[in-house]
């Protein structure tokens, strides 16, 4: 029954990203924040930039659970259920800024979702300590290009600046979670192809 729970709560959840929804457990940090009046041009640099975001925690949805689902160690799967839970708090506060923005998500969400799906999975399949590594890799890339996209944001964008500063805070912490636990060192190699990967899906999901 655990097994059978497990696998319909993943199935929910794959179905939930894919359709577009998704459940916050958390308040946006967006909430309370006045929205102000931007023009075109920085209305849609900010759609473009929030658009990536999401799409990142599409993929973050796609990686915990493949990697929760094939872990070995029952601490490590729960650390990977609770982050993914608030993956899926992002996931819900990017969705609904760009709503706001008068915008939408990626067009390919569907192949950013299966790629990244794959991915955990082969991570999970090298051992717990090598998921965790990717884990952690991951959760350090996400961090900086979250930073970069804070001094890139309209500065007016206070609502979209407050969503990807909380997300920031949260990818740190998994990433420390992941550590705490036993994470082994992706190889170099590895984390340029990381590095390449993820500059191809945010480059084409600012405008796709």
């Amino acid at each position: 029954m655990v097994f059978a729970d497990r696998l319909i709560q993943q199935i929910d959840g794959a179905l939930r990203v894919m359709s577009g929804v998704a459940v916050a457990g958390r308040p946006t940090p967006a909430a309370g924040i006045q929205e102000v009046s931007m023009d075109s041009t920085a209305r849609r640099h900010s759609a473009g930039l929030m658009r990536v975001n999401h799409v990142g925690e599409v993929c973050a949805q796609a990686l915990y659970q493949a990697q929760s689902r094939f872990a070995r160690n029952e601490d490590v799967r729960k650390q990977l259920e609770h982050a993914g839970r608030e993956e899926e708090d992002h996931l819900a506060w990017t969705a609904q800024r760009l709503k706001e923005l008068g915008s939408r998500p990626s067009l390919l969400n569907p192949l950013w979702y299966s790629g990244a799906y794959v991915l955990g999975a082969v991570a999970a399949t090298l051992g717990d300590a090598r998921s965790l590594g990717f884990v952690v890799e991951t959760e350090r890339q996400v961090e900086a290009h979250l930073n970069d996209h804070m001094g890139r944001l309209p500065a007016e964008d206070m609502k979209s600046l407050a969503i990807v500063s909380q997300m920031s805070v949260d990818e740190a912490e998994h990433g420390s979670a992941a550590k705490e636990l036993g994470a082994r060192d992706v190889p170099p190699p590895a984390q340029l192809v990381m590095r390449a990967m993820a500059k191809v899906m945010t480059t084409t999901a600012y405008y796709i």
